[in-house]
């Protein structure tokens, strides 16, 4: 016989209720940040490791390319080392897994990374055509 503060799933109740608590604490902690400690006003009065969890949770500066990499060199090794597992079946099959695993890895690992560097060259773009715009706003403005 089953104890009764377990459910059909083996559960207790408790664990039930601490999974809504947390989601609700979470929910308030994440708009409470947002409008307080992530507000562009308080940016510039940040400075050392307050500064770059700013940055990190502001997502002034992204992190996803030092992990493709990391990921990317992790990938060719493991694809590089298994595939010497196949070597003693087919030596074509070895030669194949080996170069065409590393060429599609490589392929798959430059698109993403094409795509945030073209992101890098946009954002570059945005800020050099940012004065040009707050210039025309003025201009217009004294007119």
């Amino acid at each position: 016989m089953r104890a009764s503060y377990y459910n059909d799933y083996g559960l207790s109740s408790s664990a039930g209720t601490w999974a809504i608590i947390t989601i609700l604490v979470a929910i308030c902690g994440g708009i409470v940040l947002y409008f307080t400690f992530l507000n562009e006003n308080n940016a510039k009065n940040y400075t050392g490791f307050v500064k770059k969890l700013y940055d990190f949770l502001s997502f002034s500066k992204l992190s996803l390319e030092a992990i493709l990499k990391i990921f990317y060199l992790v990938i060719a090794i493991y694809i590089t080392l298994s595939s010497f597992s196949i070597i003693s079946t087919s030596f074509v099959a070895f030669l194949l897994y080996l170069f065409v695993g590393n060429i599609l890895a490589r392929i798959i690992f430059e698109s993403a990374l094409l795509i945030i560097m073209i992101y890098h060259k946009l954002n570059a773009i945005n800020e050099k055509l940012e004065p040009k715009k707050d210039k025309e706003k003025k201009v217009s403005e004294e007119k």
